[in-house]
């Protein structure tokens, strides 16, 4: 850069012109620290040294990505290059990330019929975009027994709450509202149904609630497998490992009395709301494997056709 300007002190619009930027622009970067000028002149121009045309290049090369100030400080400064460069380039995935929403929102509301679009608007306006899945999660939270290590919890929560796609479809987007308000309601909702629930089952004995959500997870898997060779809900490993989880939960053993109680703890589970849930997971996933609602529902189904 010496060369280039010969060691003479540059005039704030002759470093501008050759950097191709405005004396604005320079001036601005100047005042925020990232463009140090070497004193001024007689007249009280500023006056920058033969180095500073590379920092100004830099600058502008990093600045034409969108990086922020800060993170260009943070580079100019000695920091990782290759840092900065990944932050940003993850800023932008999540920026297109939030227009493939949008744009599948809006895809939604123009396909929609014209008196079903209010409607839509009002559910879809009330979606993060992109959503992040926080509600749900909390939701879980309130309804899982505290006694659950938070490994086992965690668990539960991943098999239940959906992660929303990169590039959805307006379907996926829908369902995403849509299990975004209903798990949005107040105790007076879906989340007040689940503890009455917990609490109807708690009449069949003291529970063990790691036995039970262990348990569940396997018999779960079980009928996840079978749902997708197409399985007709019936009796086999899959009940029996049901029904497994809740005896030892339970502290009972198995027998044709317990499995008839059992029966009616699922039943007195039943709950519209519920099945919505995990029909919205559905259409959030597009489809994308047996949910944990649906292999519950075939449990219930084959401890209905027990014996």
């Amino acid at each position: 850069m010496a060369e280039e300007s010969g060691g003479v002190p540059l005039s704030i619009g002759e470093l501008a012109r050759r950097a191709g930027v405005t004396v604005k622009t320079v001036r601005h970067y100047s005042d925020q620290g990232l463009l140090p000028d070497a004193g001024r002149s007689a007249g009280g121009h500023r006056r920058y040294g033969p180095e500073a045309l590379d920092r100004l290049r830099r600058i502008r090369d990093l600045r034409a990505f969108g990086m922020p100030l800060p993170d260009v400080a943070e580079a100019l400064a000695g920091g990782s290059l290759e840092r900065a460069l990944a932050g940003r380039l993850a800023a932008v995935g999540g920026q297109l990330t939030a227009l493939r929403w949008q744009e599948a929102a809006l895809r939604a509301l123009t396909e929609a019929p014209g008196e079903q679009r209010p409607a839509l608007l009002r559910l879809l306006g009330g979606l993060p975009l992109p959503p992040t899945g926080d509600i749900a999660v909390r939701f879980w939270r309130r309804q899982l027994p505290r006694a659950l290590p938070p490994a086992l919890r965690a668990a539960v929560i991943d098999a239940a709450v959906p992660v929303p796609p990169a590039d959805p479809e307006p379907a996926q987007v829908v369902g995403y509202a849509r299990l975004h308000a209903l798990t949005a309601a107040g105790t007076g909702g879906l989340a007040e149904r689940c503890r009455r629930v917990r609490r109807t089952a708690a009449l069949a004995g003291d529970t063990d609630p790691v036995a039970l959500y262990r348990g569940l997870g396997e018999a779960y898997a079980l009928a996840a497998a079978a749902l997708a060779a197409g399985r007709a809900p019936g009796p086999g490993d899959e009940l029996d490992s049901f029904v497994a989880a809740h005896a030892r939960a339970y502290r009972r053993r198995d027998s044709p009395a317990f499995r008839a109680g059992l029966r009616a703890v699922t039943a007195a589970g039943e709950d519209p709301r519920m099945r919505a849930y995990w029909r919205y997971v559905d259409e959030a996933t597009g489809g994308g494997g047996p949910t944990m609602g649906a292999a519950h529902d075939w449990l219930v189904g084959a401890l209905g056709r027990d014996g």
